[in-house]
């Protein structure tokens, strides 16, 4: 039986009854009102306004380039269109690292001028008080370990993170102190399903996987790429459920051939 079916809004504790009861979180990337209007009348569980708009948005190599008022911007637009989903938005590189006084004005802001309903915030026990500090203003906080795509730079690649076993252990001892801090969930990204496995059943808080295996409570993709928009992108861990990119290329050359040929608009069109 499904928690969730005649629920009004998705919230934090409805993500907990969930992983409790054993049903399975689905998340979603949108950044804009008529996209986010889609996954959420689909059922979608949890809409994340991610920083990969910096990506596939504005066509940046790496998500450190967009700002706080532009995911902001992006967030309201979602917000005003997601009726059932619970909102969640990225604090974008440089509004929270080394300044929790920031980092909290960044999440305030997020929820005043958005309307959100949480934030998610990258890096484990290295940013213990950034967390701390926003949730003690009330505010909802999702962690996200593994691949952390604002550390591309120190990483130097977006290859598999934590094979390692330091590694793995610092995920491991980093996702206990986010729960013990008092994060609702946390993101992993791109480890080894074993590993993600362990920390799904470690914590009591929902873990949302993105290549990181089947044993997590949830998983999330970006939206472009699971309709097939983004054509390069095809990491092992994504599937692809449409090839819009095609459909739309098609769509648009044929409204060229019929502009050009003169066959748009005819009788019926005008006025």
């Amino acid at each position: 039986m499904s928690v969730n079916k005649e629920i009004k809004r998705v919230t934090t504790h409805i993500l907990q009854e969930m992983k409790n009861h054993g049903e399975k979180i689905a998340m979603l990337t949108a950044y804009d009102y008529s996209m986010a209007a889609i996954v959420d009348a689909a059922g979608m569980d949890i809409i994340l306004v991610g920083d990969s708009a910096s990506n596939v948005m504005a066509g940046h190599e790496t998500t450190l380039p967009i700002t706080l008022d532009q995911m902001i911007y992006h967030a309201s637009s979602v917000v005003r269109a997601a009726k059932r989903a619970l909102v969640i938005v990225d604090l974008p590189f440089g509004s929270y690292q080394g300044n929790s006084k920031e980092a909290l004005n960044s999440a305030i802001r997020i929820m005043k001028e958005a309307g959100a309903h949480g934030v998610k915030i990258e890096g484990g026990v290295e940013i213990a008080e950034s967390v701390t500090r926003i949730l003690t203003a009330g505010i909802p906080v999702m962690g996200h370990l593994g691949l952390t795509p604002q550390s591309i730079y120190k990483f130097g690649t977006y290859t598999v993170r934590a094979k390692e076993e330091a590694e793995a252990q610092k995920l491991r001892e980093d996702a206990l102190k986010l729960q013990e801090l008092g994060c609702f969930g946390i993101v992993l990204e791109k480890i080894p399903a074993q590993l993600a496995k362990e920390v799904t059943e470690s914590v009591h808080i929902p873990i949302i996987g993105i290549g990181a295996g089947r044993h997590c409570d949830g998983q999330v993709l970006v939206l472009h790429d699971v309709l097939g928009i983004n054509k390069e992108f095809k990491p092992r861990f994504l599937r692809q459920y449409a090839n819009l990119y095609d459909v739309m290329n098609d769509a648009i050359k044929n409204y060229i051939g019929d502009v050009k040929s003169k066959d748009f608009p005819n009788e019926k069109e005008q006025y």
